[in-house]
């Protein structure tokens, strides 16, 4: 079904009755009056999310050694500058009714609270690391337990700004902190003991909860907050599930089976993040079998292209039918499963 409607659509509702004649042209020029606000890859969206992006490495992972240099006070001055003329910024955007900026810049002030956090706490003497561990930068880099605070104060920020502008994208900056603190607070469990391999599995056990919370948010609110749910946890899941080392053929056909039940939940739900995470996947896992099980063998390339015609094919079939495989898909589920679903975005 379209999501998008244009003059030659609004003239056919005139033709069909649906409207009156004259109703078509008003309607479509009251459309074109109206801000956007659902995010789209339309170019002025995109600009608006790279520009966030950069302010977040600039004062984020691409702080360098110079910056602490400049004093605590001035740190924590620079901080709070940011984020309050983010913050004031967003609000006027959002009075004017440009919903994408004022979000975009509110997701922004939020990630820059751990920096205000990490300078308040140097200067009142509660810093918890050494000296050798006092690099912002460090914050994206390391797990340390003493990070928690920073953390737990960036989600308590993200929480109050969904309450002055409510938008979706402010789930990122939230979901990352609480990633770092599903391992921050795994370190202060284990200890020094806390192994690569550890770290790795709360990174898919937390992924897998993240995910869980948000099919429970998803489709129960009136703008997209699940989007950037389930993409930092499907982020969270899949590389702490790829990234795991095994030697058994039994467990990388499971790693690919679980990509396929990705894919099987991308039509589920209709969220094609999830149709690109269980490719790359299955896409690895077939890559596996090139260079290691069948790398002396003629015939596996050609299997392996007329697979991927067959998938191009199923891709194609899946957007003739799209609605109608997901209706079947979820009949077959049971029904406490599918109350369980969202309801289907259009």
């Amino acid at each position: 079904m379209k999501e998008r409607f244009d003059a030659k659509d609004l003239a056919r509702a005139v033709s069909a009755g649906v409207l009156n004649p004259g109703q078509d042209q008003a309607l479509l020029e009251f459309l074109k009056r109206q801000p956007g606000t659902q995010p789209s890859f339309q170019l002025a969206h995109v600009a608006f999310y790279l520009g966030a992006l950069l302010i977040m490495a600039a004062m984020g992972w691409l702080l360098t050694e110079a910056w602490m240099r400049i004093g605590d006070v001035a740190l924590l001055v620079i901080a709070l500058a940011y984020i309050v003329c983010l913050t004031f910024a967003g609000l006027l955007m959002q009075r004017r009714g440009q919903i994408i900026p004022a979000g975009v810049l509110a997701a922004v002030a939020v990630s820059i609270v751990p920096l205000a956090v990490f300078a308040v706490e140097r200067l009142t003497g509660i810093w918890p690391l050494d000296d050798t561990q006092t690099g912002y930068h460090n914050y994206y880099s390391y797990v340390q337990a003493g990070w928690l605070l920073m953390e737990a104060a960036t989600v308590v920020a993200g929480l109050l700004m969904l309450r002055l502008i409510p938008f979706p994208f402010i789930v990122m900056p939230i979901a990352v902190a609480l990633w770092f603190m599903s391992m921050d607070l795994s370190e202060w469990f284990y200890g020094h003991t806390f192994t690569w391999e550890q770290r790795l599995a709360v990174s898919l056990w937390f992924g897998l909860v993240l995910l869980a919370v948000f099919l429970v948010i998803d489709g129960r609110t009136r703008q997209d907050f699940a989007f950037w749910g389930y993409l930092a946890g499907l982020l969270a899941f899949w590389f702490g599930l790829s990234l795991m080392e095994s030697d058994s053929e039994l467990n990388k056909a499971l790693y690919c089976l679980i990509n396929v039940g990705l894919m099987g939940v991308a039509v589920l739900l209709r969220r094609p993040m999830f149709m690109v995470f269980g490719a790359m996947g299955v896409a690895a896992y077939l890559g596996y079998l090139s260079y290691e099980v069948f790398a002396d063998s003629l015939l596996f390339p050609v299997v392996l292209s007329v697979i991927g015609l067959g998938v191009i094919a199923l891709g194609l079939l899946y957007q003739k039918h799209r609605e109608a495989l997901t209706v079947r898909l979820r009949s077959k589920l049971p029904v406490g499963l599918q109350q369980l679903l969202p309801a289907l975005r259009r």
